[in-house]
Formats: C-alpha cells, structure tokens, sequence
C-alpha cells in the first residue's frame, strides 16, 4: 500500500528553522520525482520543491529559492525539506507528493498520492 507521511512541522518565529519530513511505504521514493506543496487559507497551492528521480534534478519556487533545501535518504526511504530564514508568508499546510511515473523528473504540478500534511506556522 502506497503511503506518505509527512512530520516535522511546527510554530517558528521569523527568521527561524524547520526540517520537515516525508516517509514513504509500499514504494521506493528514490525511483519517483517527489514534490512538496503547501496549501494556506484563501491561496493557491504551490508546490515550493521538487526532486527528480535519483536525484536527477531539483526545483525550487521563486518565492523559497536560497532558503529551502530539498534531499533524499535513500536509505532511510525518505525526503527532506529543509527551510530555512522562514517568513510568515510561508506558514501553510506542507505536503509531499508523487505521481508514481518511474524516472520523473521537476518540476511536477499533477500527482496522484499525498499524505495528510504537517502545519508549519511561522508567528512572532
């Protein structure tokens, strides 16, 4: 059975740190590209990174390029994002996704599994 979870997620204060993670069952993370996307009330969902299979590349959006940091423990069959100088405009509902298409590669925008998210909320 395919699954993701997500954890990690937490209040911060600007200017502070979070790593979030993505655990995958029933599948290997590093044959698929895996997207996070964050989903806050009244906005669009973005997908902020993305990374391709076995690494092949990566994808940051504009507005968390130079903070955020996506990586993959293949052992550990798991997906990192790391973030970084967090702003209050990133406090969302995190999730990490994957269309299950072998060698994919970012950036994604259509997937077909995600987890049920991690809350990031970034307040004074």
């Amino acid at each position: 059975q395919v699954q993701l979870v997500e954890s990690g997620g937490g209040l911060v204060q600007p200017g502070g740190s979070l790593r979030l993670s993505c655990a995958a069952s029933g599948f290997t993370l590093d044959n698929y590209a895996i997207v996070w996307f964050r989903q806050a009330p009244g906005k669009e969902r973005e997908e902020v990174s993305c990374i391709g299979s076995r690494d092949y590349n990566t994808y940051y959006a504009g507005s968390v390029k130079g903070r955020f940091t996506i990586s993959r423990d293949t052992a550990e069959n798991k997906v990192y994002l790391q973030m970084n100088s967090l702003k209050p405009e990133d406090s969302a509902l995190y999730f990490c996704a994957t269309d299950l298409l072998l060698g994919g590669s970012c950036p994604k925008y259509e997937y077909d599994f995600w987890g049920q998210g991690t809350q990031v909320t970034v307040s004074p």
